[in-house]
């Protein structure tokens, strides 16, 4: 049964987005599908006039062969680690998926559910550090805002570390 969807992770390179593109890979893309990383950065000050453009609309989508090298990455100020890089890396090669990631500029919480109806995404995964109440009331949840907003399935891997 082949694929054809566009699977999202939200990544952010730490410990909580591997294990949500790790499930991801693991439960839920299959042959044919496109496996999208997507990726919200701080608004900043950058020089470059392309990242002034892409700033609202956010990145081209970037084929793996050009996220998997450091120097095409710097345009965007963004290094995936080397961890994340093998996973999408393996997953392209054993399960002939297409990876592709998506850089976008401003808060995680409004730019992922704007992801979903701009790239557009059939479902999203998206990891959780899990927080406490308190600490998840003053600095907000990002997994929280895009399941009550998102306008596709939202798939919350919780980080029990």
């Amino acid at each position: 049964m082949g694929g054809c969807r566009r699977v999202g992770v939200a990544v952010d390179f730490s410990p909580c987005s591997r294990k949500a593109l790790q499930w991801a890979v693991d439960n839920l893309v299959r042959k044919g599908d496109h496996l999208i990383l997507v990726s919200v950065r701080p608004i900043g000050y950058y020089e470059t006039g392309e990242l002034q453009l892409w700033e609202t609309t956010g990145s081209p989508l970037i084929p793996l062969s050009d996220f998997s090298n450091h120097d095409n990455m710097k345009k965007y100020q963004v290094s995936p680690d080397p961890e994340t890089l093998d996973i999408v890396s393996t997953a392209s090669n054993q399960k002939e998926i297409i990876v592709l990631m998506k850089i976008f500029w401003g808060d995680a919480r409004e730019k992922l559910c704007e992801s979903i109806d701009g790239i557009p995404l059939d479902c999203l995964v998206i990891g959780n550090r899990g927080l406490g109440k308190i600490k998840r009331a003053l600095m907000g949840s990002v997994s929280n805002f895009v399941v009550n907003n998102a306008s596709c399935p939202v798939t919350v891997v919780k980080s029990h570390d």
